[in-house]
């Protein structure tokens, strides 16, 4: 957990099995905490989604009707950046040649951090809920405490997911 999913707009997603009662789980615990590089992130993820469980009424115990996972990993992603100089009409020659101009590459690295969250049915051992966030990682501790932030309050915005309710047609 060097640097965990940092990213302007991380992008976020998550799913849940359609027949999982949410409405019947109010007990959870963690089966297996993120593990990385640095202890201070992996308890500032184990932190968040304590917080927002508990705000949903959920109690943390030693077991519970929901195991918890979380998982962090990074990978090194490069872009090609191009840039043209000079030439006319954009480099293209009045002839249909290349005219005159210069081309110039550049290789950006940057560090891609994807955090998963998944919960399982400690009875059935089915999982109920999966969420993921994945972004850029910025070294920074506080900005990666503000984007470890920002990519949990999407996760949990609508945890758990609601059915719609069948409203009977009244004839």
């Amino acid at each position: 957990v060097s640097g965990v999913v940092a990213a302007a707009t991380p992008k976020v997603s998550t799913d849940s099995d359609p027949q999982a009662q949410f409405g019947t789980y109010k007990t959870y615990y963690w089966a297996m905490q993120p593990q990385g590089n640095s202890p201070l992130m992996a308890q500032r993820i184990v932190d968040g989604v304590n917080a927002r469980l508990q705000a949903k009424g959920w109690q943390l115990g030693a077991k519970g009707d929901v195991a918890v996972a979380a998982h962090v990993t990074t990978q090194e992603k490069q872009s090609l950046d191009t840039f043209y100089s000079g030439g006319a009409l954009g480099g293209w020659g009045w002839r249909g040649g290349f005219g005159g101009g210069m081309a110039t590459t550049q290789v950006q690295t940057n560090e891609e951090g994807t955090l998963i969250i998944d919960m399982f049915d400690s009875r059935t051992q089915k999982a109920i809920w999966r969420g993921t966030a994945t972004g850029a990682v910025s070294s920074k501790a506080d900005k990666m405490d503000t984007e470890i932030d920002k990519s949990l309050d999407k996760m949990f915005a609508a945890f758990p997911r609601q059915r719609e309710r069948q409203v009977p047609v009244i004839a």
